[in-house]
């Protein structure tokens, strides 16, 4: 069972700010794939961003396709739909988006428009995290298909590995493994793409990336980034932001400065005040907890999700047609924690 079916129709509420970005001026795929020029690795607090994920939670046996975009698209579709819709990430603020990718989606014929929405992203100036989730007929935390999973980080590392804007997160919730048998997977991935930079890796802590300590600790992943996650649904009787924090803390260690919370969310739909007193809520603890330590401790930061059409933690809903794109903001005070933890 996913760990995200608590996500529901997103409810019909007052929209309290709206923003809007056009397609424009197309890239080609090459053009869209720069070499790298040596630079200083940003920190991990320079990631400030949110997820776009396929409505159907990014599990998918199918091509996994971000809401608004579609496997019809051709890649000048895509992309000026994909620059409408960053744009208005980065009118949220966000600097940094994370796609799904899986083995239909980059092995078969969608990879040449699904490039457009990675290369609107880069051209923007964004930083994007491509992380591989696995089948909805699968969900057992674990690799579906072996050949299929190289054969996909193959293609996609060829592709943009000399892209200094694009990151690669080998698996999204590996809870299907011991921690010794995922930083051996981990470990595999580092060496055979090695010629990928290591600050430019994003490994998953163990079980539901739930805990980066021992990913942190194994000397073979020295120098990658970690990924973690952490939701309010977890512990539902929490309702102290200090008890939150300490949750926070606990699944760190000494790691923060190697750590992106590449998944917190909650409701954005249901008129809560993430800016108000706690009142009994534990949800509204659990985002002033997750924010203030995103702040305190300077770690990376991808909200979940920034747009997923049908979820109600959705910190935006899509309007428009074709390419005319734009992003309606769900809950103001939502985005103005993100603003708080992003120090903005």
């Amino acid at each position: 069972m996913s760990r995200k079916n608590h996500r529901g129709t997103a409810c019909v509420g007052a929209l309290l700010a709206c923003v809007t970005a056009f397609g424009g001026a197309l890239a080609s795929p090459a053009a869209a794939s720069p070499a790298s020029r040596p630079t200083t690795p940003p920190p991990v607090s320079d990631f400030k961003g949110v997820n776009w994920a396929d409505p159907r939670d990014n599990y998918a046996d199918d091509a996994v396709v971000p809401s608004g975009l579609s496997t019809s698209d051709s890649y000048a579709t895509t992309y000026a739909k994909s620059k409408a819709i960053i744009g208005g990430f980065s009118k949220l603020g966000a600097n940094t988006v994370r796609l799904p990718v899986n083995p239909t989606s980059v092995n078969g014929p969608f990879w040449k428009s699904y490039r457009g929405a990675i290369d609107a992203a880069t051209a923007k100036g964004f930083k994007v995290i491509l992380g591989y989730w696995e089948a909805d007929n699968a969900k057992d935390g674990k690799i579906d298909n072996q050949a299929s999973w190289d054969r996909m980080w193959a293609r996609i590392t060829s592709a943009y590995a000399r892209n200094s804007k694009v990151y690669f997160e080998p698996m999204n919730e590996p809870f299907g493994y011991t921690a010794q048998e995922w930083t051996d997977i981990a470990a595999k991935w580092v060496s055979t793409h090695r010629f990928v930079p290591r600050d430019r890796i994003l490994i998953g802590g163990y079980k539901y990336s739930e805990d980066v300590k021992p990913v942190c600790a194994d000397p073979r992943l020295k120098g990658t980034r970690l990924a973690l996650h952490n939701y309010g649904f977890w512990h539902t009787d929490w309702t102290s932001v200090d008890q939150w924090k300490a949750d926070f803390k606990s699944r760190i260690g000494d790691c923060a400065s190697r750590t992106i919370l590449d998944e917190f969310g909650a409701s954005m739909t249901t008129g809560l005040d993430y800016n108000g007193p706690v009142g009994g809520s534990n949800e509204v603890a659990y985002i002033q907890a997750a924010t203030d330590t995103i702040r305190e401790l300077g770690l990376g930061s991808v909200y979940w999700p920034g747009l997923r059409n049908g979820d109600t933690y959705s910190l935006t809903t899509l309007q428009g047609t074709g390419t005319n794109l734009s992003l309606t903001v769900n809950n103001q005070s939502g985005l103005d924690r993100l603003h708080y933890a992003w120090k903005q």
